[in-house]
């Protein structure tokens, strides 16, 4: 065990974990020159495509030392989207230490921050790095600075490093193997081993990622799930190194893999224990926080027929990704499918493209919404998560909303831009400091619901990509809120329906009739599109009927033949209207979220 170190990599989105991992293992010689490309980790396709990480991927590194000892290193790669925050704590959790990495160009961010409170919260042991030091604009002094104001280190204490040009690694190798402490675990007591990821593999069933804490396990033990109290043999087990390598024993300390054959994905939670049925162990892990979905939206299949196949591809998707969670929902629109919890807007668009992309499902995504706690005049408790569950207005006693704590850093320059953005939010500011000359934190006290639609892409265009963000819940607060219903030809789209503030319903209402002009395709008959609150109609769009010609072959002759024609014409439309069906584009569901204010 002195001889294993586990540790992560934490910092803002695009500050190069990736690329630092990428030399890591290069000059390790774990991946051979053949099997080398940029962001070797990242192994689905939209990582690559929008170069960020979603999953937190383990590997394995063996690391000779200078004196003469072999060391084996577990490095656990974290994302660094806010959305992804829930991946970083289970990284965490199977830690001792954890390179802080700040990009010498932008400086320390708001992910950052938290991401680093998070690894203190752990104890883990802190190495900081600062990385992209060949780049023309680096402010190394500067951000050496930020550093040490913000954790207390000695300024000779933290790395330079470049990942791309490969400057700085062995530093970096040396300070894991003197700073970060080896596991403290027990080899000959009974296993207690810690599930931090889960993935589903159409041959092999579903296989588990530990870390183990104190004892060992063997090819061939009777192991049990402690929460699920399920019990199952090891088939396999091995360690990760770029592929799965099978192995007799994993031992204390260690990370690594189980395959025991599992089929039903409900039989795996991340955060559970695994210990062995002969000498269980008598304590379960402290696992990581309760994820806790922040944006709620409904998930439903094209074709109504598809729903089981929807049902099995969620289950699975869930495994690969803990903070995914959804329960049934039935839609008058839309048929059967599932009210999705996500923990943010970019973590709902993955999904979305995962779902189309691993498992070829084509769904629709109504609008995403928060979750609200109405008060009945009974003194009753309702918890509403989407628009349909709302109570009855005259039943209704008060209503309260999320708010969360946003902190923003960004360049003073741009102060103006985000009070006037965050206050046109309903936010509050609490707090305004400077960090350094060049950089002010920002903190604001706003609903959650303002933030959920447009918030993150209006904050970077405001400061042209200069301010970085963070937030976390403070509890429920008494609000205005009414539910806008969408009406087209008298008829409400429930999947349309949106819960807002009623200052925001008439000016939300307006743009998002007029989006649906835009969108809805023109029919033989007229389409009346409202948004009401209640009874009472605050914006209406008129999609005029397509006209047939039906007077062209009449040329020439009475004007009575014409008007025969337009008569019959006119009869036809009648008849239309009273049966036509509106037939609405996914586009018109996800209008909502583009809407410019």
């Amino acid at each position: 065990m002195k001889q294993i170190r586990n540790f992560c990599i934490i910092a803002h989105i695009d500050h190069g974990k990736s690329t630092l991992a990428d030399r890591l293992l290069q000059v390790t010689n774990t991946i051979g020159e053949r099997e080398m490309m940029d962001q070797v980790l990242d192994d689905m396709d939209l990582e690559r495509e929008k170069g960020i990480t979603i999953k937190s991927h383990a590997i394995q590194i063996d690391y000779k030392h200078t004196d003469g000892e072999t060391y084996v290193l577990n490095l656990i790669d974290t994302p660094g989207h806010a959305d992804f925050s829930y991946e970083v704590s289970r990284a965490l959790a199977a830690c001792e230490g954890a390179l802080l990495l700040v990009d010498a160009t932008q400086g320390i961010q708001a992910q950052t921050i938290s991401n680093l409170y998070l690894a203190i919260d752990n104890d883990l042991e802190i190495i900081p790095v600062i990385n992209k030091i060949d780049m023309d604009g680096a402010m190394i002094e500067e951000v050496k600075d930020q550093i040490v104001e913000l954790i207390g280190c000695k300024p000779e204490e933290i790395l330079l490093a470049s990942g791309r040009a490969g400057i700085g690694i062995e530093a970096i190798l040396e300070a894991i193997v003197h700073k970060i402490p080896p596991p403290k675990g027990n080899p000959a007591a009974p296993l207690q081993a810690l599930i931090f990821d889960s993935v589903f593999n159409s041959f092999r069933g579903i296989i588990v990622y530990f870390r183990i804490f104190n004892g060992s396990i063997k090819k061939g033990d009777q192991v049990k799930f402690v929460s699920t109290n399920q019990e199952y043999e090891a088939d396999e087990i091995g360690i990760l190194k770029l592929k799965m390598i099978e192995k007799q024993e994993v031992s204390c300390g260690d990370v690594g893999y189980i395959i025991t054959g599992i089929k039903n994905a409900k039989e795996v939670k991340v955060g559970d224990t695994i210990t062995t049925t002969a000498n269980p162990t008598r304590e379960i892990i402290k696992g990581f926080q309760e994820v806790k979905p922040m944006v709620f939206a409904g998930i439903f299949p094209v074709n109504t027929d598809d729903f089981e196949e929807l049902r099995d591809c969620m289950d699975k998707l869930q495994l690969n990704d803990a903070s995914l969670s959804f329960e049934l929902e039935t839609s008058q629109a839309l048929g059967f499918g599932f009210r999705c919890g996500f923990l943010g807007l970019l973590h709902m668009e993955i999904i979305q493209e995962r779902l189309e992309r691993e498992f070829n499902q084509t769904v629709i995504t109504t609008v995403p919404n928060v979750s609200f706690i109405a008060y009945t005049t009974k003194g009753e408790k309702i918890i509403v998560n989407n628009p349909a569950q709302f109570p009855d207005p005259v039943k209704t006693d008060r209503i309260e909303e999320p708010f969360i704590r946003a902190q923003i850093i960004t360049k003073p320059d741009y102060i103006g831009n985000i009070m006037t953005l965050c206050l046109s939010k309903r936010g509050m500011l609490i707090n305004q400091s400077y960090l350094t000359t060049t950089r002010v934190e920002l903190v604001f006290e706003m609903p959650l619901t303002e933030i959920v639609f447009d918030f993150y892409d209006k904050l970077k265009s405001q400061t042209r990509g200069y301010a970085s963000f963070d937030y976390h819940p403070i509890g429920y607060r008494e609000a205005d809120i009414v539910k806008m219903d969408i009406l087209l030809n008298g008829d409400k789209v429930d999947a349309l329906s949106a819960l807002i503030h009623r200052s925001k319903g008439q000016e939300f209402g307006r743009k998002l009739c007029e989006k649906l002009k835009e969108l809805v395709p023109r029919q033989q008959f007229q389409i009346a599109i409202q948004a009401a609150i209640g009874a009472k109609i605050l914006a209406r769009e008129t999609i005029s009927a397509m006209r047939k010609d039906v007077t062209a072959k009449c040329y020439g002759g009475d004007i009575s033949r014409k008007r025969k024609l337009l008569e019959k014409q006119k009869e036809g439309k009648k008849r239309m209207r009273q049966i036509g069906n509106v037939e609405v584009p996914q586009e018109a569901f996800l209008a909502v979220l583009k809407l410019d204010s």
